[in-house]
Formats: C-alpha cells, structure tokens, sequence
C-alpha cells in the first residue's frame, strides 16, 4: 500500500532553499558567511550615495561595492567583462544584490562620486585588520615601508611612437652634430619631453621600470607583512593639503628626479597616515637609498613631526651612493669647531649657517688662511693663502657640520651588521604589493585618463586585500592574508 504524504509550502520552502545554497559557489558562501560589508559602511557615505538623487536608487550601495571587490579578487580586468560575469552568473548576482545588471557608466560613475566615501571604508578596514597583524607577527606588524610607484593612464604619449621618435630625431641630431660618445640621447629625450600629458597636467611624466611613461604617481604604506596600510594618490588634492610641497622644475636624470620627489612625498605621507590613524605607531621605517636625507632622518627619529612625542626608533635607509657619509680628515676641538688637516692647533674659519635643501640648517667652516680678494670676472672670491694646501680648490678648504649627523650614521641601528642585513631585506615587501596591486588586482593597463576613477580602483585594490585579510583570519587560514584565489579555484 502506498502511502500519501502531503507537500506543504515549508517543506517546498526548504527544498528550493537547499538546492540554491548547494549550487552557490563555496567562495561566495565564504565571503556570504564570514563578511558584512556593512559593518564598514560609515553613516556618511550612506547618507552621501542616498542624497544625491533625492529619490530611491535603482542598485544598491552594497551591491556596486561587492561587485567591485569581487573583481579585484578575481582579477577581472575590466568593468566590461564584470557586468558580462554579473549577467551570466546568477549566483554571482544575487550575491551582490543587484536584480538586474547596471551599465558600464554606472559603475564608473559610482567610482567618481564616491571615491572619498570608499576612502573611510578603507581606513575603516585599515583599524580593524591591525590587531589581526599583531597577533600574525608583532615585529613585522610594527614596521612602515614606503614606496612610490605610478599608474599609467590612457593617454597618446605613452604610445611607444612618442618617445622613439623624439629618441630617434636626437640620435639623428647628434650624428650630424658629431657629438662624443658621451652625449646620452635617453637623457636628452627625457630633458625634452613634456612634464605632463597634454589631455591631463595630473598625469606627469615619470621613469618607471626603467622606461618613460605618463601617469598617476601614488605612494603605498605596507607592513612587514607586505599587508597595505595608508594609500597616497598624489593629485591636486594632496599638493593642496600639504602647501610646503613646492612643485619643481625636472632635471635632465630621470633617476635623480624619482629620489628627490620620493624623498620629499615621504614625511607628509606619513603624517597622512598618522592622523587617519592615531592608534597606530610602528616603531620601524624602511626606505631605499632615496630617502637618505639628513631631515628626513630627523624628522624620522626626533622630535614630534607625526605628533606629540611620536616617531620611529629605527630607521633602516641605506647611505646614497651620491652622497656618502664623509670620510672625516680632520679634528674638531673642544668647542665644537673644526680645525685645519694639516694643523690641528688652527681652528677653521666659521662663516655661520648655510641653508641646506629642505629647510635644514648646516654650520659652514672655512680655510683659517683665506683672503677675499677680487678675481677675474670682477667679484670678490676667497683664495687661500696656504703654502702647503689640501684641496686643489683656491678657495681652500670648506668644512660643513650638521647637528643631526649621527643620526643618519647609526639611525637607531647599525649599519652592516646582520640585523641590518635581514631586516632590510624585508623592504622588498613593499615592491610585491605595488605588484600585486598593479597585476592581481589589473591596476595597471586600465583604458583611462580621469584621476578620479584610478584613485577609486587604487583604494578598491586596498580594500580587497584587507578584506581578504579578515577572511583568512576568520577561517583560520593566514597563508591566504595576501589572496583568496586557491579558494575560488
């Protein structure tokens, strides 16, 4: 005999309900059960995506946020191919929360309308994943690496064509000029090239890899566990912020202008940081040669440059090889003035401070044996009325001292010894998250020229790194802080 049973709507209820969560993928379920996005949502931006229509919006805020972090984490290239998943995927879809798939403008435009909104996500994200950090590794978390590095924007001169052929006319040039060898026409073309994309004064010229491009330059704070921890997009908006930032002409060396416009970016970078976040206060800094700069040592290890009593203990930058620490060849006595090489007993000359590049005061010192005395050209010049001199210059002698001199020799460590050694070695941390910005999350090689649409997906890029931090906490994998793709494989 058979038995009857009958269907009622909560069993068909379940049914359906077990069949959709089975056919969900197993990273969308992650995601679904471990992140609130809401959570990191301040009132603010709420109140900012609903009060620009004055009516109800046709997609959700949250929808448009996850959609985005979804891409980052998948390495979806462009927004085109996103609305192609978010229409053939349903699972994907409805996850977001969209009922039906917006247009490529949309999405654009919610970058440009919001990106100071996604920035307080951002920051938001920043505070809740550095107890996480702490608990992985309490030294590692403890350091700031800085970098600079650019995005590269949509615009005609950074056509390959535009920089060979102006290479190609200077070779040209100098053939028929019979210059020497030493004339560099990759310098010369540097030199000549305009400073900023026609379309754009935002988007500078930059040397970066090693080739010339056009692009947004931005700055990328990490820890010692290559996890990202302020984001700097140096436009308009930041000169404006930091008015001491004087915007200067370019050299003829690409490299020597990257050193000195990174050295300069770095403290009000960091005190960007600082102020986003007042309860965090890494004790280490690691930098690259260019930051070798006594100021920027001072302001690193003394005084209250980040706030009151508020600076790093140790600072691991290597010595510039174009500006080494010198050699010393002379003493100095008991008041602090130097004397002369070849005679200990004859204080130099003191000529009182000399402004140094940056705002940094130096002590200048000179030959006891000069006289000023009238050149050729008509100007008083010193000459040196040693018999038995010790430079080849006729001015003699000139000795500077810096009062901060011996922080920049021993920054809080020494030099050459093993701690310095491996703990700079962690540096390079802070070139594999401009990487893996750049590569993983499609930074680079994206068809546009707005400044603001770039800062949006450079934060975007932050955002789903630090989420993918709180999901790997969360599931108790922390071999996956940096990314969540083996588990959407």
């Amino acid at each position: 005999m058979i038995t009857h049973k009958q269907i009622k709507l909560a069993d068909i209820y379940e049914d359906c309900k077990k069949i959709f969560d089975e056919d969900k993928p197993k990273f969308l379920l992650l995601l679904e059960q471990h992140i609130d996005i809401n959570e990191y949502i301040s009132p603010f931006f709420w109140s900012h995506f609903h009060a620009l229509t004055g009516r109800k919006r046709g997609y959700p805020l949250v929808a448009f946020i996850w959609a985005l972090l979804i891409q980052k984490i998948l390495s979806i290239p462009t927004d085109q191919l996103l609305l192609v998943f978010l229409k053939f995927s349903r699972p994907l879809r409805e996850f977001c929360g969209f009922g039906k798939v917006p247009d490529a403008s949309k999405i654009t435009r919610f970058k440009q309308d919001f990106v100071m909104d996604l920035q307080t996500v951002f920051d938001k994200l920043v505070d809740v994943t550095e107890p996480i950090c702490q608990a992985i590794d309490a030294e590692k978390a403890d350091m700031a690496i800085f970098d600079t590095s650019g995005i590269e924007a949509w615009v005609k001169e950074n056509n390959p064509k535009f920089a060979n052929k102006i290479i190609k006319q200077l070779k040209s040039y100098a053939k028929a000029k019979n210059f020497d060898k030493s004339f560099d026409p990759y310098k010369a073309a540097y030199a000549s090239m305009p400073t900023s994309a026609a379309i754009d004064p935002e988007i500078k010229q930059m040397h970066i890899n090693g080739h010339f491009c056009y692009a947004y330059k931005f700055g990328l704070v990490v820890n010692g566990l290559n996890i990202v921890r302020h984001i700097a997009f140096y436009n308009k908006d930041f000169l404006k912020a930091h008015p001491e930032l004087v915007v200067e002409r370019k050299s003829d060396s690409p490299d020597e202008d990257k050193s000195v416009g990174d050295a300069r970016l770095l403290i009000p970078t960091l005190k960007d940081y600082f102020k986003a976040h007042p309860l965090i206060n890494p004790k280490t800094f690691i930098g690259d040669s260019s930051f070798d700069a006594v100021h920027i040592f001072k302001d690193l290890l003394t005084g209250d440059t980040f706030g009151e009593n508020r600076h790093f203990q140790k600072t691991y930058i290597p010595i510039n090889p174009r500006s080494q620490l010198e050699n010393f060849d002379y003493t100095i006595n008991e008041d602090g003035i130097p004397c002369c090489p070849g005679d200990s007993s004859k204080p130099m000359r003191p000529e009182g401070k000399a402004p140094l590049k940056g705002g940094v005061q130096r002590f200048k010192f000179v030959c006891p044996k000069i006289k000023w005395a009238k050149g050729e050209n008509g100007k008083y010049q010193r000459v040196t009325q040693c018999a038995d001199p010790c430079t080849s210059s006729i001015s003699g002698r000139m000795v500077y001292l810096y009062p901060e001199k011996d922080l920049r020799a021993i920054p809080g460590a020494v030099r050459g010894t093993e701690e310095w050694d491996n703990t700079y070695k962690i540096r390079c941390g802070v070139e594999k998250a401009i990487n893996h910005f750049k590569d993983c999350f499609c930074l680079a090689g994206r068809k546009t020229n707005n400044d603001k649409t770039l800062h949006a997906d450079l934060l975007l890029a932050g955002i789903a790194q630090l989420i993918t931090v709180v999901v790997a906490d969360k599931i108790e994998r922390l071999d996956l802080i940096r990314s969540l793709k083996p588990l959407a494989s």
